[in-house]
């Protein structure tokens, strides 16, 4: 009955998925910020569980990231923010089984594709600052595009770091 309802609300919402055992299910969430969302969705005895990967463990500025989610998490429905093991980030979340239906698991899909996507850029920016500022230098000396950096346009290089070219810079002849 439940699975039922799972694949019925899924198809209907046109949403990539597949069964990855009896019960088990993974959906590819399509977002803005962070592009694909893999939601694992498992029907338990009483419960259905929500999982949903997010973002590998930060470089730095852990518990400042910790310290983030665990505010959002203040202020979200049906899922939150957690941390595995190795600290990479998670949505989870359960939900009974006799409270579990299609507006309900809509609501619920929405709500991880809501909060991975709204969250992506800050979670990175905390998390990863010092190699989104490094990676801007990179491109920016080397006059690669950094199209897919907008988002941190504010971590950009204050001033270009390649220098002209003049007189004084010439490329060989053969390339």
């Amino acid at each position: 009955m439940v699975s039922e309802l799972i694949e019925k609300v899924l198809t209907d919402r046109e949403l990539e998925w597949d069964t990855t055992a009896p019960g088990a299910y993974v959906v590819t969430l399509p977002g803005t910020h962070k592009l694909k969302t893999a939601c694992n969705l498992i029907v338990g005895e009483h419960a259905l569980r929500i999982e949903a990967f997010v973002m590998r463990q930060p470089d730095e500025r852990r518990e400042d990231l910790w310290a983030w989610l665990l505010r959002r998490n203040a202020r979200m429905y049906g899922v939150a923010f957690s941390i595995d093991a190795e600290g990479d980030v998670y949505l989870t979340g359960r939900v009974s089984l006799k409270a579990l239906d299609e507006d309900e698991l809509d609501r619920l899909l929405g709500a991880v594709l809501t909060y991975a996507d709204e969250s992506f850029d800050t979670m990175l920016e905390i998390g990863f600052g010092t190699s989104i500022r490094r990676e801007w230098e990179w491109r920016v000396k080397r006059g690669e595009s950094t199209a897919n950096l907008q988002a941190f346009q504010h971590l950009a290089p204050a001033q270009p770091l390649a220098e002209p070219l003049d007189d004084r810079h010439q490329f060989p002849a053969n390339g």
